[in-house]
């Protein structure tokens, strides 16, 4: 039987050895031939591993090679010339570009990117590495996934492994976050998966884009139009309509939040006045409800909110605006 002393020393030597392990895994990432391997393992360990943001970080120098090729991700795909200061670690992403458009994806191509997406996804929630993340612009990198449209398997792991990527970011609720985001297409690109995308890419894109509205910057940016606004209302007005047949909790949550928000947006209220579905203001979701009583809360507050300042008549009833 072990001693306490014994059994510290043990662990602490078990610790040891898988940080070695992390060490040997990260180095071989700079190998053609064990990075497919590395990656897989890495991914493996994000969640117990604290500080693997930044060991994989430091790494390459990735930094300063990032930061140079800030300019050329704006418009899109990395320069091949431009890849020999370029991460090995990111050339992953950037190599499965020619397989999206046409569309020729394997699912053993997605697993693969997959799992270096996976390793991003660990560096952008990490606060010591989520600066230096979005100051390189590596979001723009996961755009082209977002664009992407096939419905097949491989296509739709790719496109939420992206989205996870993006709501780990936003999960932080740090307002270079968002000023980063509004930069960007990021609202349009999650709109275009709210309406199209698969239940679980849905979900995801419509929690990016409530945490985008729950920031105040967030909130008049898409108010600021009636474009923005209309678009936006446009959706999730289509979500409601969707969900009346195909019911999800989950999903309905993030919707009726996203309302919520808006209707704190004084503008944005009295056009929702006009546009609410029906099916918010009736008993069609009282039985997906039933059990959550924050959804529940916050519908109730939505009707509150467009109801209050409300010109009605003598029987109570609102009068059209004229």
């Amino acid at each position: 039987m072990l001693t306490t002393g014994a059994a510290v020393t043990n662990v602490t030597a078990l610790a040891q050895v898988d940080r070695e392990k992390i060490y040997q895994w990260i180095n071989e990432l700079s190998s053609p031939e064990t990075r497919e391997n590395a990656l897989l393992e890495l991914s493996k360990k994000r969640e117990s591993v604290p500080d693997l943001a930044p060991m994989l970080w430091h790494s390459f120098g990735t930094i300063a090679a990032l930061l140079q090729v800030r300019a050329s991700a704006r418009s899109g795909p990395v320069p091949v010339q431009t890849l020999a200061d370029f991460s090995l670690w990111l050339q992953e992403i950037v190599n499965i570009y020619p397989s999206i458009n046409p569309p020729t994806l394997t699912a053993h191509q997605s697993n693969r990117v997959c799992n270096a997406l996976a390793l991003l996804q660990c560096v952008a929630s990490h606060p010591e590495t989520r600066s230096a993340f979005l100051a390189a612009h590596i979001p723009l990198f996961l755009y082209p996934f977002l664009h992407t449209v096939s419905k097949t398997r491989p296509f739709e792991y790719l496109r939420l492994t992206s989205l996870g990527v993006i709501g780990a970011l936003v999960k932080t609720d740090e307002q270079e976050v968002i000023n980063f985001l509004l930069t960007t297409e990021i609202i349009p690109l999650c709109l275009r998966i709210m309406e199209s995308g698969s239940e679980l890419s849905k979900t995801v894109a419509t929690f990016i884009l409530q945490k985008i509205l729950l920031d105040d910057t967030g909130l008049a940016y898409i108010c600021q139009t009636y474009e923005r606004f209309s678009h936006v209302a446009m959706i999730l007005g289509k979500m409601v309509l969707q969900l009346s047949k195909e019911p999800s909790a989950r999903l309905l949550k993030h919707v009726v939040r996203c309302y919520l928000r808006l209707s704190d947006n004084l503008r944005a209220r009295e056009a929702l006045r006009q546009c609410l579905p029906d099916q918010l203001k009736d008993s069609t979701f009282a039985q997906v409800l039933k059990d959550d009583t924050t959804t529940k809360r916050w519908l109730a507050q939505l009707v509150k909110n467009l109801q209050e300042g409300q010109v009605t008549d003598a029987r109570g009833i609102p009068l059209a605006p004229q």
